[in-house]
């Protein structure tokens, strides 16, 4: 459970689909992942990061959902080829959403979030990327930014099946000294696979034992399932997220995720609308200020 102030704003990660999240992170939207889980998302999350069919930001969103990142996935054709021969691809991302939702939780005080980041990818499926949100520092107490850095490999498996490993750090460039240790770094994995205008993620995610994390560790599961619906550019997203660690508000450190929502693709704009929640205890959150449920809107490009 939450001992700490650390915990209170640690329960930060998202994507994603991760997306987002966040990285999927990046899946947590917002939700993700961006959307690492949207949910989210943290999405958590991310929650709660793939570069060669999705953005490596978490987002988890859906939501990077949570898994877990607002961000929305990156059109791999939009990414410039600035390396020429050397197989290099740059992208960027930037999301406007109605409050940063991190595997469910609230880490935006309920207020408006700008969000962003950008990758460099190679042509072997390796990537590295950053990503960064604003966050609420009354409630969070971690300062006014979040910063990712992250790098993996992402890339097909078989025909069908694409897998995303990684590690990303969550930094917090301005937290007061006052809050403690606050930076962490938790490695993931996650595979997905697609039939027809159907695509199903399941991943995971694991921050080891660090002084940021109350001298515990914290796991994260996530699924993620979008359904397009033919000769429209809309996606139906649905994810479901479970954390078992520190990165919780619940008194047995052990809480589910999730969020439903809908994209509507218009070139390199998606609109999102999702419908996001967390587990949490009054004990623990007596107001939910970060456990409430929410309806949370973005609008995101990738380019």
């Amino acid at each position: 459970m939450l001992t700490s102030i650390r915990g209170l704003s640690a329960a930060t990660l998202s994507a994603g689909l991760l997306l987002s999240a966040v990285p999927a992170f990046a899946s947590e939207v917002s939700s993700e992942v961006p959307a690492a889980d949207n949910t989210i998302s943290a999405e958590l999350i991310a929650a709660s990061a793939a570069l060669e069919n999705t953005a490596a930001d978490g987002s988890d969103v859906v939501l990077s959902t949570q898994a877990e990142r607002t961000g929305q996935p990156v059109d791999e054709t939009a990414a410039s080829d600035f390396g020429g021969e050397s197989g290099l691809t740059f992208s960027a991302n930037i999301a406007f959403t109605s409050e940063y939702r991190f595997r469910g939780v609230d880490l935006s005080g309920g207020d408006f979030a700008v969000q962003g980041g950008f990758d460099i990818g190679h042509s072997s499926g390796f990537y590295v990327g950053t990503w960064a949100s604003n966050l609420d520092e009354q409630t969070v107490g971690f300062g006014s930014t979040e910063l990712d850095l992250y790098g993996g490999w992402s890339g097909d498996l078989t025909d069908g099946i694409t897998a995303d490993i990684g590690v990303i750090g969550y930094l917090y460039p301005d937290a007061p000294a006052a809050a403690g240790p606050t930076d962490y770094v938790e490695f993931y994995g996650s595979l997905t696979g697609s039939i027809g205008p159907a695509s199903l993620t399941g991943g995971v995610a694991y921050a080891p034992d660090q002084d940021s994390l109350g001298s515990t560790d914290n796991l994260y599961l996530y699924t993620d399932l979008g359904i397009g619906i033919p000769d429209t550019p809309i996606t139906i997203n649905g994810h479901i997220g479970y954390t078992d660690g520190f990165l919780t508000f619940t008194g047995d450190s052990k809480a589910f995720d999730w969020s439903i929502g809908a994209d509507v693709a218009a070139g390199p704009v998606t609109f999102t609308v999702a419908y996001v929640g967390v587990e949490g205890d009054a004990l623990i959150d007596p107001a939910g200020t970060f456990t409430d449920d929410a309806v949370v809107l973005t609008v995101a490009a990738s380019f």
